[in-house]
């Protein structure tokens, strides 16, 4: 674990691998520090803002962490609906050499968690994907991917939350309210959330 100063109140927080970004945000997370003002996990680091002359009591509680062994947290589970009718679906199946209904079956029956958010408003990274269904970008990105839109890239699996450019491999489609910033919490999956997909008709 490294640490690097990020102008006055934050620090950058640099790790290995999605467990240990993981096991930073759950340790932050439940130290409930009063004066942490923000977290925001990414695929190898974790960013800790603070109110000025915190920051000694965050440096002090990051040397507790044990990037090894860590219990996580355990948060609500979020059921996604999911029509699987993606445009990709046949080119997943046949990529990973399965029918599409095994395709549907692996991805629904998985649970998930979210790693980190970015991109676009809403927009979460979810681990936990099944490794038949670990599958390289499109060779050629789509210049727009239709909101709702359920995908496969690498080792993620993610609902887009409104029409954006992408190169992820489309599986489905969901009407899920992924963002609404008229919500409390404007974003429907944050780090930390279990995620489930569940297939409709």
């Amino acid at each position: 674990m490294q640490l690097r100063r990020c102008g006055t109140h934050a620090v950058l927080v640099e790790v290995d691998s999605l467990g240990e970004v993981e096991a930073v945000r759950a340790a932050v997370e439940a130290a409930e520090l009063p004066d942490v003002v923000e977290l925001v996990p990414a695929a190898r680091t974790v960013l800790i803002v603070t109110r000025p002359g915190a920051m000694q009591a965050v440096r002090k509680m990051l040397t507790t962490v044990d990037l090894v062994h860590h219990p996580g947290t355990v948060s609500d589970e979020v059921v996604i609906p999911v029509r699987y009718d993606g445009p990709d679906l046949d080119l997943v199946a046949e990529t990973a050499g399965l029918t599409t209904a095994e395709v549907v079956d692996l991805h629904a029956g998985a649970t998930y968690q979210v790693a980190f958010c970015g991109f676009a408003p809403g927009f979460a990274y979810l681990t936990g994907l099944p490794e038949p269904l670990r599958q390289p970008r499109l060779d050629s990105p789509r210049t727009k991917v239709p909101a709702g839109s359920v995908a496969v890239a690498g080792e993620y699996t993610a609902a887009y939350p409104r029409a954006t450019p992408g190169g992820w491999r489309l599986i489905g489609r969901t009407d899920a309210p992924l963002f609404d910033p008229r919500r409390p919490t404007p974003a429907l999956l944050t780090p930390g959330h279990r995620v489930r997909f569940e297939a409709t008709p």
